[in-house]
């Protein structure tokens, strides 16, 4: 190694690379030129084949056809440990660190060289030694689950480097960070690829990190690379976009000045729900969504907005305080969800809106399988109305042809979101909780969901949009809320939403002023 503790990354190619899961080709010829030194960004929509791509160069998954060139030489990566040998490694999205063991224990652990018998005072001060050089500051001595997200990342990455791999590939790093992490992390990756000591291969959905910090960028669509080009002023987001769907995605405009004399759909007032992972209950003491009103609810990944939207369906219990829908107290059963025209697309629609054994069509008319036309008098389900209303259902949102027989749970992450979706956004939902909406889906699936919730707000609905993307809540939202350990600690207008300013409070560094604010 350098005396920087990284030895200069090499050169990563990829030729040819063909992979077929079943009838469904992933990969169709797919090249990738990763230069030492350089952020590279690999973009594509839903499906375009990136995250199969960046699994055969990290020895995750095995190609079919072509070659996977290093440094000049041909190499065959049967196993993760024959990417590991090369100094190729992955950071996946979610976290794999083991939350009760310190930071230090997790790095030592985490190498296949550790030795039976470990002396701590020396592993201690030999990564003190490494840490000096690397700009990416953790404390050893912590315990992981006491970290904020942030820090799980940094942790994430040092062990990396700390295995002496050169060349990183990062799956969505900065989805649980909020925008000052995101920065702070991908600016000092991209510190360390212009030192030349790495490089990286970015895969993100957040095309204006892209800008900021990627030097070069591969665009897949269906397989095939469309677009690879190094970045400079005259390539923009925009560009990006066209390039992974093919043409201009259509924009989002944000919706109009609502009518402030519209009355409050839902209200919540003292509320107090537990945890799911412990800690501080979530204590909200008040919370209005008007009728044709956004509002929107930010925060980093596990601060609570799980437990809020769980409470609101009816899958969590209130230890404490009202929720109001239409100025009754709520009840979230079939039948009030019914009468209020209530409509939920929770976190992880697959594990918490579908029977994922039933089929497609099926979970598509879970909300109207008991009336008109799908039930006869006698309550018999037709069978051919019941497939003509999924069918209607799939085709305007997109959802795979061919797949209504299947099984929900066979079909890909983004077509399960579309069915939910087209299940709970109905012209008649006059109050929708929604979860990451957009998640999974591509440039032009994602901007057709929020012209719809636009759509629906402009019907009299009133939408609870909980959202990891700070774009799309500053976009959409009349209202944006900040959650930070269970509590409400921002609230503000969202023509006034300052994204400093939303990302300090979902660090916990909003002003007291700033947490008493009208709700």
């Amino acid at each position: 190694m350098t005396s920087a503790g990284l030895d200069p990354p090499p050169r990563v190619e990829a030729r040819g690379l063909a992979r077929r899961f079943g009838p469904v080709i992933a990969l169709d010829a797919a090249d990738l030129d990763v230069r030492p030194g350089s952020v590279h960004a690999l973009l594509g929509e839903n499906g375009a084949g990136k995250s199969t791509l960046a699994k055969c160069l990290v020895g995750a998954l095995a190609a079919d056809r072509g070659r996977i060139v290093v440094d000049g030489r041909d190499v065959t990566l049967r196993h993760p440990r024959d990417a590991h040998a090369l100094g190729l490694g992955m950071v996946w999205q979610h976290f794999s660190l083991v939350p009760c063991l310190t930071v230090l224990e997790n790095l030592v652990l985490a190498r296949p060289d550790a030795p039976r018998w470990i002396d701590w005072r020396h592993e201690r001060a030999a990564l003190d030694a490494f840490l000096e050089d690397v700009p990416l500051r953790i404390d050893p001595g912590a315990r992981v689950a006491d970290l904020a997200a942030g820090e799980k990342q940094r942790v994430e990455v040092v062990r990396q480097l700390r295995l002496g791999h050169r060349v990183l590939f990062l799956d969505e790093p900065t989805s649980v960070l909020t925008p000052q992490e995101a920065d702070a992390l991908l600016g000092r990756l991209r510190a360390l690829a212009d030192a030349g000591r790495i490089s990286v291969v970015l895969t993100t959905h957040k095309l204006d990190e892209v800008i900021a910090h990627a030097t070069h960028v591969t665009v897949l669509r269906r397989g095939r690379v469309v677009a690879d080009a190094p970045l400079d002023r005259t390539i923009d987001a925009a560009t990006l976009a066209t390039w992974m769907v093919g043409h201009a995605p259509p924009s989002v405009a944000r919706p109009a000045p609502r009518d402030a004399r519209q009355p409050a759909r839902l209200s919540i007032r003292a509320l107090r729900v537990a945890r799911a992972a412990g800690g501080p209950p979530v204590a909200i003491d008040a919370l209005d969504v008007h009728a044709g009103e956004i509002v929107g609810v930010a925060g980093v990944s596990g601060n609570g907005q799980r437990e809020l939207v769980e409470a609101l369906c009816g899958q969590r219990s209130v230890d404490q305080g009202a929720i109001d829908v239409d100025a009754r107290p709520w009840r979230a059963d079939r039948a009030s969800m019914r009468a209020a025209r209530f409509g939920c697309v929770p976190e992880s629609p697959l594990a918490n809106a579908t029977a994922p054994d039933m089929a497609l069509a099926d979970n598509l008319v879970l909300r109207v399988f008991d009336r008109a036309p799908i039930a006869s008098r006698t309550g018999r389900v037709r069978r051919d109305a019941l497939r003509a209303s999924a069918q209607a259902l799939a085709a305007r949102f997109a959802v795979q042809s061919g797949a209504l027989g299947r099984a929900i749970a066979t079909l890909s992450g983004g077509n399960v979101q579309r069915a939910v979706l087209g299940r709970e956004l109905v012209d008649d939902t006059r109050l929708l909780v929604a979860v990451n909406p957009a998640f999974g889906l591509d440039v032009g699936a994602a901007a057709d969901v929020r012209r719809r919730l636009v759509e629906l707000r402009a019907t009299g609905c009133a939408v609870l949009l909980v959202s990891e993307d700070l774009d799309e809540l500053i976009t959409l939202s009349d209202r944006i809320v900040v959650m930070f350990e269970g509590r409400v600690v921002l609230s503000t207008l969202g023509v006034e939403a300052d994204r400093q300013a939303l990302g300090l409070a979902m660090a916990g560094h909003s002003a007291i002023a700033s947490a008493r604010a009208d709700n």
